[in-house]
């Protein structure tokens, strides 16, 4: 559903003739669309947004009309001028507790004034453009603010619940609490109830009736369900009192001590920038997968939506309104209604206005009690498991705690204080933090740093430096991420010092020599394909272009990787090449098998080509390059292993699925002949044959792929070579697939074909017969293959 509105500038009843050759031509006519899938979001948006807003203006002690303000003015000037088109701002709950806090200390027509000048410290500070700046904030403390924030919302609607007045502390509310139990309002408490309970059952109600309740939005049916039931009941409660409109307050002059307005405005500015921005990013985050947009979603312009969340707070303050911010319960039912443009947010801040104007009537029905139920229910969500799982993984439970204590106990900008003070502490200690040890090895001194080598570790390394006796051979083995330019001097000037005087120095581990920026590994694979994926070129040509990119890549080899990996490329010319496993894969780009086997020179001598195929013997065609491979490296290199690897979406496989028949006419047809029996395996033994860490093969791609590597691990032994050396037990078989989009391993784990995950720090497959893990090697008899887990043992170089 598309509406349209026409405007023309033009006079259609003029004739077009050249009466007026010098005037302008006339004006294109304008149109204004609306989608139906903006429309249809708006109103699902609006129908949370009711409810919230007041009981968030509830929850504040602000005149509730303050709340549907806000909400009006969120929509109409922030999602007219934001860079987040899909945010739905509003009153939000993490202004709660501030706005109580300010309307508590100054009244309400100067925290209206705070508003107003927030917003203009917001039109600031997007103009100085320093909005994603602001995201280095980090995430413990805003989640563990949120967190205080919730707590503190929820003990205080806790008392409107139980059918009282809530206190001015979260101190104060827990005190009380127990005089309140004593005194419970009975219809209050059921209200309340009821309310909550529909909230958490709507979302789950089950069957195809339940998809369609689902449309409509839990908030709203817990609240309209507590209203009906209350007033069904005639239960005598304390509901929503809306003034008339002509006695709202407005902003006035800001009265109160100086220094107590500035920290005030702070604090706002703080917290409405910080919700709105992160809100903007997730909001990036939930349209990156969204079908359905008229055009490829974009990064947030994080600077206009700062400046259009000033302009809002200034409109809302002015006209009586709560502060405003990015909200992330509306901007997500926002995304998830389908809305598509910045349409849907303008029309919500429309139905707010008609509903306050229009339907005050109604809402004076709705009780206080399921207004602080609902606010209270989003209060508790405000402290989110997920994030604590994810502070402790990241070892940030310290920060996150004294943050949300700091909020609970102090207020929102102590808290953050505090919470950015120890986040700063717990980052030095973490620099500081660095092992430095000596000892000696069969005559050879060995120094090993485990940490950040900065300025403050460099007396404990200067002291084990010294301990190496002058001509002595020493290792200096570096194992951190960053040093800075006092700690290479103090390394660099011991080694020019200790070379002098007749001592070899052999420096080993992840450093690099380089000054205040991050080390590589000495072999790191990732290094010098980033500078590919995001280089841009000039060039007209492909040819040029390819060209550069070459000379680009083996130029950032030449100056980042080279030097780290000179010596042991020295060594293996020297000693010779002596690779433990023949592995053998597709030719496929993606599949970077230094990689994904953690493997440096030497470790791997690598067969590639199209499908991952091995002929069988005397099947060549012509081309005896695979088996010359596996000869060499079986006879002459006398690997222990040999690996066929398949990977997902490999295009060979999906070409002998869309042409069975291929073959002969050119090059590739004649070499996919080798993969027509892993067709015709697969068309006998079925699409379920093979098993994928505990599952079937998620589809007829995926099944040919694993049934391919268990068919060429059968061709594999046949070759001379590799039946001689695996009856002699010198030789494994391995199989293996790769799933590029999950960059996830799989081994082949037993005869039975399952292809088992390899689990992180582990070299052997997480699931698998004990028997399976334990066993020394894989045979190739009687046309199955019994395999165990490759032993990609060899460690980085």
């Amino acid at each position: 559903m598309t509406a349209y509105v026409h405007t023309r500038t033009d006079d259609s009843s003029e004739p077009a003739d050249d009466r007026r050759p010098h005037g302008p031509p006339p004006a294109p006519r304008r149109r204004f669309k609306i989608a139906g899938a903006d429309l249809s979001a708006s109103i699902a948006v609006f129908l949370i947004a009711l409810p919230l807003s007041l009981g968030i203006a509830l929850a504040t002690g602000a005149p509730l009309q303050a709340g549907l303000v806000a909400a009006a003015v969120g929509g109409l000037v922030a999602g007219r001028l934001g860079g987040a088109p899909l945010q739905v701002s509003g009153p939000a709950a993490g202004l709660t507790v501030v706005t109580a806090d300010l309307i508590q200390q100054f009244g309400w027509r100067t925290t209206c004034a705070i508003t107003v000048i927030a917003g203009l410290a917001q039109l600031g500070l997007g103009c100085l453009r320093v909005a994603r700046s602001a995201l280095a904030v980090s995430p413990a403390i805003v989640h563990g603010m949120l967190a205080g924030i919730g707590v503190t919302i929820a003990v205080a609607q806790l008392h409107i619940v139980l059918g009282g007045n809530p206190h001015s502390s979260v101190l104060g509310n827990v005190r009380e609490l127990p005089a309140q139990l004593a005194h419970l309002h009975p219809a209050a408490l059921a209200m309340s109830a009821l309310t909550i309970t529909l909230l958490l059952l709507w979302p789950r109600m089950p069957g195809r009736a339940g998809r369609l309740a689902r449309k409509v939005p839990a908030p709203l049916v817990a609240v309209a369900g507590a209203t009906a039931v209350a007033a069904l009941a005639g239960l005598s409660l304390p509901k929503v009192d809306l003034p008339s409109w002509k006695s709202h307050a407005l902003a006035g002059l800001p009265e109160g001590p100086v220094l107590a307005l500035v920290a005030a405005v702070l604090t706002t500015t703080l917290v409405c920038s910080v919700q709105s921005l992160l809100g903007a990013v997730a909001v990036d985050k939930l349209t990156a997968g969204q079908s359905g947009l008229s055009s490829p979603p974009q990064r947030a312009d994080l600077d206009r939506e700062l400046l259009a969340q000033g302009a809002a707070n200034i409109a809302s303050g002015a006209l009586g309104g709560l502060p405003v911010a990015g909200v992330a319960v509306r901007s997500t039912a926002n995304v998830r209604a389908g809305a598509v443009s910045r349409n849907s947010t303008m029309l919500h801040g429309v139905w707010v206005v008609v509903a306050a104007l229009a339907l005050a009537s109604v809402l004076e029905l709705i009780p206080l009690a399921a207004l602080a139920a609902l606010v209270m229910a989003v209060g508790i969500q405000m402290v989110s498991l997920n994030h604590i799982r994810t502070v402790t993984r990241h070892r940030e439970v310290l920060v996150y705690s004294v943050t949300t204590l700091g909020v609970i106990l102090l207020g929102v900008l102590e808290g953050v204080a505090l919470g950015i003070a120890v986040a700063v502490g717990v980052a030095l200690q973490r620099l500081a933090r660095t092992r430095i040890t000596h000892e000696v090895t069969d005559g050879v001194h060995h120094v090993r740093v485990r940490g950040q080598l900065t300025f403050l570790a460099v007396p404990r390394l200067s002291r084990a430096l010294h301990l190496v006796p002058h001509g002595a051979d020493a290792v200096v083995e570096l194992d951190g991420s960053f040093m800075d330019h006092a700690a290479f001097e103090t390394l660099q000037d011991w080694e020019v010092s200790h070379t002098t005087h007749g001592g070899s120095v052999e420096r080993t581990g992840r450093s690099g020599g380089r000054i205040a920026e991050p080390f590589s590994a000495a072999h790191s694979c990732c290094r010098p394909w980033t500078p590919w994926r995001n280089h841009t070129c000039q060039e007209s040509t492909p040819v040029v272009r390819g060209g550069r990119r070459l000379a680009d890549g083996i130029s950032s080899f030449q100056r980042n990787t080279a030097p780290l990996v000179r010596g042991e490329l020295a060594r293996l010319a020297r000693e010779g090449q002596q690779p433990s496993q023949l592995f053998l894969t597709c030719a496929d780009s993606r599949l970077v098998t230094s990689m994904i086997t953690s493997s440096g020179p030497g470790d791997l001598f690598v067969v590639r080509n199209v499908g991952n195929l091995v002929p069988l013997p005397g099947a060549e065609s012509g081309d005896d390059s695979v088996a010359a491979a596996i000869e060499y490296a079986v006879d002459i290199l006398r690997v222990e292993s040999i690996t066929v690897c398949g990977h997902s979406g490999c295009g060979a496989m999906q070409a002998l699925l869309n042409s069975p028949s291929v073959g002969g006419q050119t090059p590739l047809g004649r070499w996919l002949r080798h993969g027509k029996p892993s067709l015709e395996r697969l068309a006998e033994a079925g699409h379920t044959w093979a098993r994928i860490a505990g599952r079937a093969p998620a589809d007829a791609a995926e099944q040919l792929c694993l049934t391919n590597v268990v068919q060429q691990l059968e061709h594999l032994g046949q070759h001379e070579a590799v039946r001689r050396a695996v009856a002699e037990g010198r030789v494994a078989l391995h199989g293996m697939y790769f799933h590029v989009g999950e960059a996830q391993a799989y081994l082949l784990a037993d005869s039975e074909h399952l292809f088992d995950r390899v689990a992180p720090g582990s070299s052997e497959s997480s699931g698998g017969s004990e028997s399976d893990r334990s066993a020394a090697g894989g045979s190739v008899a009687g046309g199955s293959v019994a395999g165990v887990p490759m032993g990609l043992e060899r460690s980085p170089v």
